[in-house]
């Protein structure tokens, strides 16, 4: 029994602190009154989303409300346009791709959903060949 000292202790593994705990203002201080050297670095605008902000007009005009809110085309228009495509014999997907556009958008101009661009406008009246913008703008082509 004289041969086991109780006062000594044989540390086989130990692990240093982990990144959180590294990093923790109770490790820095630490680390600081030791006289370590330590390294800081400001990030700007770190974990923050600038570029996807929301702010107060935007979210008016999403409530759309009856003073602020987006424009979209009548439905004469829509009939219109469905009409000049029927009579070229063209499907929605025809006339898309005609245009260089999603089928989707020609279905939204024909029901009155879509807000209304003037270049694509453009493209539907040329390949179509009638004026859809007549009753829309109150220009005559």
């Amino acid at each position: 029994m004289a041969e086991s000292d109780w006062d000594t202790v044989t540390v086989l593994r130990k692990k240093g602190p982990t990144a959180a705990q590294a990093k923790s203002k109770q490790a820095i201080t630490t680390a600081q009154r030791r006289g370590e050297e330590v390294q800081t670095s400001k990030k700007w605008a770190a974990g923050q989303n600038k570029q996807h902000l929301v702010t107060k007009n935007t979210a008016k005009l999403d409530r759309e409300t009856e003073e602020l809110h987006h424009d979209r085309v009548p439905l004469e228009v829509g009939k219109v346009i469905q009409q000049g495509r029927q009579e070229k014999g063209l499907t929605q997907k025809d006339l898309a791709t005609k245009i260089n556009e999603k089928p989707q958008i020609i279905a939204d101009y024909e029901c009155g959903r879509a807000i209304p661009n003037n270049q694509v406008m453009g493209k539907i009246e040329r390949a179509i060949g009638k004026c859809v913008t007549l009753n829309f703008s109150k220009t005559k082509c």
